[in-house]
């Protein structure tokens, strides 16, 4: 899915620069940064919610369920104590538009990932698909995907 990471984790493991594991761990934790921006905006713990995020995180980062869950534990603290969207989403800029997509469409999956859709969830997802140049259509796009398969 997010072809970025793959290609920096690949340079991670084939043992090039170091760069490459910084902006690798910078991009997986920026995204699940945003995972839980969402799921904070309606000031509501919801587990279902906590759920999405672990299987969104494993599907969009190719990690199992423990480093998912470490990477939550990360980007929540990094969340609660971020001044704005805008610490996550400049490392995001560089996806490429299917991979800014396929994170506004888990944004989407996190927001109705407890049946219900609250208006500071949506005004999050619109703010970060701005910030990381997602065409409005696609914004569209994105969550009609989601609430078509709900």
């Amino acid at each position: 899915m997010l072809a970025l990471l793959r290609s920096l984790f690949r340079e991670v493991m084939s043992g090039n620069n170091g760069s490459g594991a910084a902006e690798t761990a910078a991009v997986q934790l920026a995204t699940a940064s945003l995972l839980c921006e969402v799921s904070r905006a309606d000031n509501h713990y919801d587990a279902r919610e906590e759920k999405a995020k672990i299987h969104l995180l494993n599907h969009l980062l190719e990690i199992d369920d423990a480093a998912a869950r470490a990477l939550l534990a990360q980007a929540r603290h990094k969340s609660e104590n971020a001044i704005s969207l805008f610490d996550f989403t400049n490392k995001l800029r560089a996806l490429e538009q299917a991979e800014r997509f396929e994170l506004i469409k888990a944004m989407w999956q996190v927001a109705y990932a407890d049946g219900h859709l609250d208006p500071q969830e949506e005004a999050v997802i619109r703010q970060v698909a701005d910030l990381i140049y997602l065409d409005h259509p696609e914004f569209i796009r994105a969550k009609l995907a989601v609430v078509q398969t709900a």
